[in-house]
């Protein structure tokens, strides 16, 4: 119950009271007040209310909402309820971030830096977005789509001043394997509702457009419900894991545009191994002209990225090495017509301009719901990831649940144009912020590049290998893949996060990256179950089970005297190995107190016992609880510590009263146990405890939580 409402027993009918809440006096009169015995303050009522002073924040949400509803709208004035111009001005702050930053904008010294950051990424952008493309399985025109219309919405909503939106390579082979199994090479594998008489690629389209639809709904719903904590569930370990299996999906699917072989899309469980099986049987029909091109790409970009790296802080802007190598291999090839005289592939005729909005297929929703979830997840989690860094390396501030609406509206707009899932790419937002950008001006500049290629300059394209674009992926791998560098650390440094970090990106290798992820979280949430479990280095319900069977069976040999007291200890009188007890009988007994009555003296379990009577030592004698961050509790755990003899102390005086309204102490958990503060506690067990001073240092034998 909200503890504003003071005085009144849950359950019970009040004809006249007065309400003592803080800052706030209501009369109630004449009418009855019913107050249901729930925990969430949301109560129902009839009744004339007259207030005497402004309400304070002490109440909860549902209770103002309440008082709101049972106000005259004269008093709902006074109570601050009123929709007024200050709200009206924050809520249109937090939905359109750009009215924030624009109103600082000091164009003097930011508009250069993001005009020369814009060009520069769009450059990138450009290349990028027609190489990701060909991870998704569609023609590569789309990708300039999904470099242009989701970077504009995320130019209005988006928190971020420096994160490049658009084509990310993950999302795009997940939306590949969604495609490749809907679509396959051989035409539609089921009948589709809608897809009737569209070519192969159409049909690609719609289904990456359709799934992406989902994707942003999904995000925007997120969004709007607040939930944009659930990425906390996905800890860096788990997401390096998982890009780094990624990165080798990518690197296996491009293989067949560096090698020129014609390799068909596929899908699913083992879906890399069928692959590497196809290109290895098909190795000898090897495009040497493409395997040239693509190798020299290669070593020229990586070259000079590393040499961008190095005096990065004498440039004053990265050489743009994967355009201007395009636009060489474009020129090449063009001049010496490598597709007629070797038969290399080419991104052929990009038409120009943009096409009509598209509904999406509900028949391919229904069908990709499943496939609609780690893509949103996904994409937003890789994006965020990205925007925390770069605002906090520019001191400002983001907000994760906007960023879920931006991306969530950014997809479903870009969607209804026919673009793909969009996140961002980490090379590609690396150029924004080093190139000098500081504000979403430089993002919506670098889609009006965009937007110039797709109008005017896409036919100029038309001779450039796709070998180039697979190099150029390729290449953009190596951050993703030195990932591996990792695990070393993460061994040494935490065995667990070393686990969760090779199994998904084992699974997400093997089983694909959807159910790879799936696994990945599994992984995940197991590794913290059994750090929950075994932090303390000893399960404490186990070690009370253990002695209280032990006591059981110590009291049977003592009657029948095969077990004697002496000033030393027990003493074997009977000469025979003792057997553990296995009676099962008032099993729930052994989750009780050990009972010590009838007992000659009370048992050292840390002393020798007799032979074969073994329980499981604990090392500690006190542990300290710091309540300061701690939203549940265990009171089970509590309990069990208790019962086997270690002093439990809680560092939170602060929830002291509402412990004793809720009934939470009894003989066992007692107030005692509740210190202000982390050195009162730590004073506490020294003075109870000086041996530990001796014998041990203190954290040997003190745990703090």
């Amino acid at each position: 119950m909200c503890p504003g409402w003071k005085g009144l027993n849950t359950g019970k009918q009040v004809s006249a009271t007065v309400l003592h809440i803080p800052n706030l006096h209501i009369d109630v009169e004449a009418f009855p007040l019913h107050i249901p015995n729930v925990d969430c303050g949301l109560y129902e009522a009839s009744a004339k209310a007259k207030v005497s002073q402004h309400h304070s924040q002490s109440l909860c949400l549902f209770c103002k909402v309440f008082l709101f509803l049972l106000l005259a709208p004269e008093q709902q004035h006074m109570c601050g309820f009123v929709w007024d111009a200050k709200r009206a001005k924050n809520a249109a702050l937090s939905l359109l971030p750009i009215i924030g930053w624009v109103k600082i904008y000091q164009i003097k010294q930011w508009l250069l830096g993001d005009i020369v950051s814009g060009i520069s990424t769009g450059l990138v952008a450009v290349l990028q977005g027609l190489a990701y493309c060909l991870l998704a399985s569609l023609p590569v025109r789309y990708g300039l789509f999904s470099a242009f219309f989701p970077v504009i919405i995320y130019f209005f909503l988006g928190t971020s001043r420096h994160i490049s939106v658009g084509p990310f390579p993950v999302l795009c082979l997940m939306i590949g394997s969604v495609v490749t199994r809907l679509v396959p090479d051989g035409g539609l594998a089921m009948n589709i509702t809608g897809l009737e008489g569209l070519t192969i690629d159409e049909q690609r389209v719609v289904v990456a457009s359709s799934v992406t639809f989902l994707a942003g709904i999904i995000q925007l719903a997120m969004g709007v419900l607040q939930v944009g904590f659930v990425v906390m569930y996905l800890s860096d370990t788990l997401v390096s894991g998982f890009t780094t299996a990624a990165a080798i999906h990518i690197l296996v699917s491009q293989l067949k545009f560096v090698l020129g072989l014609q390799v068909p899309g596929i899908s699913g469980p083992l879906s890399i191994i069928y692959t590497l099986e196809i290109i290895f049987n098909k190795i000898t029909s090897t495009n040497v002209c493409d395997v040239v091109i693509a190798l020299v790409i290669m070593v020229v970009v990586f070259i000079v990225k590393e040499l961008n790296d190095r005096y990065k802080s004498k440039l004053p802007v990265p050489i743009p090495i994967e355009v201007i190598m395009t636009v060489i291999a474009c020129g090449v090839s063009y001049a010496f017509d490598f597709r007629a005289r070797y038969g290399i592939n080419t991104v052929g005729d990009i038409p120009e301009g943009y096409e009509t909005p598209m509904a999406p297929n509900l028949h391919i929703i229904q069908l990709t719901a499943g496939d609609a979830v780690p893509m949103a997840i996904v994409g937003f989690a890789v994006a965020f990831s990205v925007a925390k860094v770069y605002s906090v390396k520019h001191d400002y501030t983001i907000d994760g649940n906007q960023e879920l609406i931006a991306f969530g509206v950014s997809n479903i707009f870009g969607a209804s144009f026919r673009s793909f899932a969009a996140s961002t790419a980490l090379s590609r937002s690396a150029v924004q912020e080093s190139t000098g950008g500081k504000t979403q001006v430089a993002g919506l500049l670098s889609a009006i590049i965009v937007m110039i290629v797709t109008l005017s300059v896409g036919f100029l394209l038309d001779p450039l290998p796709t070998s180039v674009l697979g190099a150029v992926v390729i290449v953009n791998l190596k951050g993703m893949l030195m990932q591996f560098r990792e695990v070393p650390y993460l061994w040494r440094r935490d065995k667990p996060d070393c686990v969760v970090w090779l199994g998904t990106c084992i699974l997400s290798i093997f089983l694909g990256l959807d159910l790879g992820l799936a696994a990945g979280l599994g992984v995940e949430l197991i590794s913290v179950v059994l750090r929950t479990q075994l932090s303390l280095g000893f399960n404490p319900l186990r070690v009370l089970r253990k002695r209280n069977k032990a006591v059981r069976r110590i009291r049977k040999l003592l009657k029948k005297g095969e077990l004697q007291w002496t000033s030393t200890g027990f003493l074997n009188t009977s000469f025979k190995p003792i057997k553990e007890s296995e009676d099962e009988s008032n099993m729930e007994e052994l989750d009780l107190p050990t009972d010590f009555k009838d007992l000659p003296a009370r048992i050292d379990w840390n002393a020798e016992l007799p032979v074969n009577l073994s329980v499981p030592p604990v090392e500690i004698h006190s542990l300290i609880l710091d309540f300061a961050a701690v939203s549940f509790l265990d009171i089970s755990l509590l309990r069990e510590l208790i019962r086997v003899e270690v002093d439990v102390y809680i560092v939170a005086s602060y929830i002291l009263e509402k412990l004793h309204d809720c009934s939470f102490f009894d003989d066992e958990v007692q107030p005692s146990m509740f210190f202000l503060t982390l050195h009162d506690a730590m004073l506490h067990i020294l003075e109870k405890h000086p041996e530990s001073t001796e014998k041990k240092s203190d954290h040997d034998m003190v745990r703090s939580g």
